[in-house]
C-alpha cells in the first residue's frame, strides 16, 4: 500500500478525554477512531492488525479441532430465559430493545444460550460429540463506565469456542488443549513472557476457572505469580486454601501484580444443557446432558495490550506476527527521479517475494516522515534517498532495537523471506 492513498492522518497530540496509553497511541497513529466512551473504529492500519491477531488465533482454535461458525448478535429472549440470565437482576450489562411487534430481543453480550440451542438439533447421539465449534463476533456490554481505551469497550470482537463433551473425562481432556493453545496465542503476539495461566473463581460453574492474565500498570486486576511454575492466582481465591493444594504453589512465594485478563477458560458442565434440553443418547440408549465449556479472547484487548506493553517514547513497536505491514518503506523526496525509480523497484520487488510494504511515497520532510513511522511502529524500516542510491544499499532500521544496517534488494529480499 502507498502511504499517500491511506486516508487516515497522524495526530501530534491524543483527545484530552483519553487518559488510557493504548487508545492514545492507537488514536494519534492513526489506528483507531473513538465514537464515543466505549467504541472505537478500526481504521485501516487498525483492521490489519486487529486481522492479524484474529488470524493467529484462528489458526491455534483451528489445530485443536475448532469449527468457525458465525451467530448472530440479536438474540430473542427465549433461550436467556430457561437459563435464567435475561433478567437485568441476573445480568445487569444487557443492551436490549423491541420489534415493532412486541417481541423482547437483545444484543448478545455472549452465547452459551443461543448456541446451545441451535446445538439441540445437531446432537443427539454420543457419535454427535465431542464438537467444538467457535465465532469471532460482535458482544455488547452496557458497562456502566468503560474505560482503559480498547480494554473495556460497550462493543467488541470476542472469539469465544464451546466445547461440547459426552462427560468431564473428555471435556478435562480439551480443556487442557485449549489452554496450551492460548498459551502459544500470547506467546505469538508477543505477550508470552507477562502472560500467567490464573486460577480464578468458577462463580457457579466450577470450583475454579482459569483466565489468562497479562503484567500491565493499566490492568484493573490484582494477580499473585509464583514465578517458578509460572502459574497466578486471581485476588478472589487468593485465601482460598484449596487452591493451593490445587496448584501446589507456596503462598510465600508469590508476588503480586496489576494484570489485565487478555482470555479465559471455564467449565461450564451441564447447567445450560439441562436448562435448555441439550442431552444425547450413550451407546447404551441412556439420555445423558452434554457437558459443556467455554473459551473466550478479545482480539482488540490483545491489540491493545501489545500496544500498551510493547509502545516506547516515540510511538508503537509491533511485533512481526501482528505488524499492519512488515516494512516501512521511506521515500526521501529529491529532484533526482532515480530515486523515484528506485524506491518503486525496490516496493515492486519486496511484494512480489510476499513481504508486507507500507510505503511513504508522500511528498514531506524526511523528519516528519521518520517521526510518523516511529509512531506507526512497522518492524522495519528501509530508507531509498540519494545517499543510498549513491551507495548502492539501503538503510535498514530495525524498530524494537534502532539497530541499523545496509543491505542491497537481494540482501533485504533474502533477510526477510528466510525467516
Amino acid at each position: 500500500m502507498k502511504q499517500s492513498q491511506l486516508f487516515t492522518k497522524t495526530r501530534r497530540e491524543a483527545p484530552k478525554d483519553e487518559v488510557a496509553k493504548n487508545a492514545q497511541l492507537l488514536i494519534r497513529a492513526g489506528y483507531i477512531y473513538k465514537e464515543m466512551a466505549g467504541v472505537y473504529d478500526l481504521l485501516p492500519l487498525g483492521l490489519r492488525t486487529f486481522e492479524k491477531v484474529v488470524g493467529i488465533i484462528r489458526e491455534e482454535m483451528n489445530k485443536i479441532g475448532g469449527v468457525e461458525m458465525h451467530l448472530s448478535a440479536l438474540q430473542s429472549a427465549e433461550p436467556w430465559q430457561k437459563s435464567g440470565r435475561w433478567s437485568d437482576e441476573a445480568v445487569d450489562a444487557w443492551f436490549k430493545t423491541k420489534l415493532k411487534n412486541g417481541a423482547d430481543v437483545g444484543l448478545g453480550f455472549t452465547h452459551e444460550e443461543p448456541l446451545t440451542a441451535l446445538m439441540t438439533e445437531q446432537i443427539s447421539s454420543y457419535k454427535d460429540l465431542p464438537s467444538y465449534p467457535y465465532q469471532f463476533q460482535t458482544k455488547f456490554r452496557n458497562e456502566e463506565r468503560a474505560k482503559s481505551g480498547l480494554m473495556r469497550t460497550r462493543e467488541f470482537v470476542m472469539k469465544d469456542l464451546y466445547s461440547f463433551s459426552k462427560d468431564a473425562d473428555e471435556h478435562q481432556k480439551f480443556y487442557e488443549k485449549a489452554a496450551e493453545a492460548y498459551a502459544r496465542v500470547f506467546e505469538r503476539v508477543g505477550l508470552g513472557a507477562v502472560t500467567y495461566k490464573t486460577f480464578a473463581s468458577g462463580g457457579s460453574f466450577s470450583k475454579y476457572s482459569h483466565e489468562f492474565q497479562t503484567v500491565c500498570d493499566a490492568g484493573e486486576d490484582v494477580i499473585y505469580i509464583d514465578d517458578a511454575t509460572k502459574l497466578a492466582l486471581n485476588k478472589e481465591v487468593y485465601d482460598d486454601p484449596e487452591v493451593y493444594k490445587t496448584t501446589g504453589v507456596v503462598k510465600e512465594n508469590l508476588r503480586e501484580a496489576k494484570a489485565v485478563e487478555v482470555g479465559n477458560i471455564f467449565t461450564l458442565g451441564t447447567r445450560f444443557s439441562e436448562a435448555l434440553g441439550l442431552s444425547y443418547k450413550t451407546a447404551e440408549g441412556k439420555s445423558e446432558s452434554v457437558f459443556m465449556g467455554s473459551y473466550g479472547i478479545g482480539p482488540a484487548r490483545v491489540m491493545a495490550v501489545v500496544a500498551e506493553l510493547l509502545s516506547d517514547d516515540k510511538g508503537l513497536v509491533w511485533p512481526e506476527e501482528v505488524a499492519p505491514f512488515r516494512v516501512h518503506l521511506i521515500e526521501l523526496q529529491s529532484d533526482n527521479e532515480e530515486v523515484s525509480k528506485e524506491a518503486a523497484e525496490l516496493y515492486r520487488e519486496l511484494t512480489e517475494a510476499g513481504v508486507e510494504v507500507l510505503w511513504d511515497d508522500r511528498d514531506a520532510r524526511a523528519g516528519e516522515k521518520f517521526a510518523e513511522s516511529d509512531l506507526l511502529g512497522l518492524p522495519l524500516r528501509v530508507v531509498v534517498s540519494e545517499k543510498t542510491l549513491a551507495a548502492g544499499k539501503f538503510e535498514c532500521v530495525e524498530r524494537a532495537s534502532g539497530h541499523t544496517s545496509h543491505k542491497s534488494i537481494s540482501e533485504l529480499i533474502g533477510h526477510l523471506t528466510l525467516r
